[in-house]
């Protein structure tokens, strides 16, 4: 039986999947996901987030690396959903790659980062994903990233592609 109904998760559903907490949890909730194929997810930025008080004071802007792990938390939401599991303590995410990153405007507090994130493929447990993150529709970053998802017990285990 196929399923149309609208998947979400608040931040409490998020907390439970992602080891991430402040400052470091970027994603703020799940507006739909789809097992297999993408997810939809947001990023509320606020004046209040401790990295505007370096970057920069004059003119904040969220960094570049930031929106990136914002996106990579996402693509690991996706990773979980689709194979259906919930991370433990004996789980870990690695972001193992970056690729055709561009950014094409700053984001900054008051914002809304919507991110949408679509698995290219997944191939002896590396996943790759298209990730594009817009701001009241325009584009403010992509980029290809890719991730795999270790047991603690290996962490110390080179990744190699």
């Amino acid at each position: 039986m196929t399923t149309t109904e609208n998947k979400t998760l608040d931040i409490t559903q998020i907390k439970e999947m992602l080891p991430h907490r402040y400052p470091m949890l970027l994603v703020d909730r799940v507006l739909h996901w789809e097992a297999n194929k993408s997810i939809t997810a947001i990023k509320n930025v606020t004046v209040n987030e401790e990295f505007f008080n370096g970057h920069f004071p004059h003119k904040p802007v969220m960094p570049g690396v930031l929106m990136i792990e914002a996106m990579a938390q996402t693509a690991a939401l996706l990773s979980f959903l689709t194979a259906g599991v919930k991370p433990d303590e004996n789980s870990v995410v690695y972001f193992v790659g970056i690729d055709n990153a561009r950014f094409k405007r700053p984001v900054g507090p008051g914002d809304q980062l919507k991110m949408d994130v679509e698995i290219l493929r997944n191939s002896r447990g590396i996943w790759k994903y298209k990730a594009v993150g817009t701001v009241d529709g325009q584009v403010a970053l992509e980029a290809e990233l890719m991730c795999t998802i270790r047991s603690t017990t290996d962490a110390s285990q080179a990744v190699g592609l």
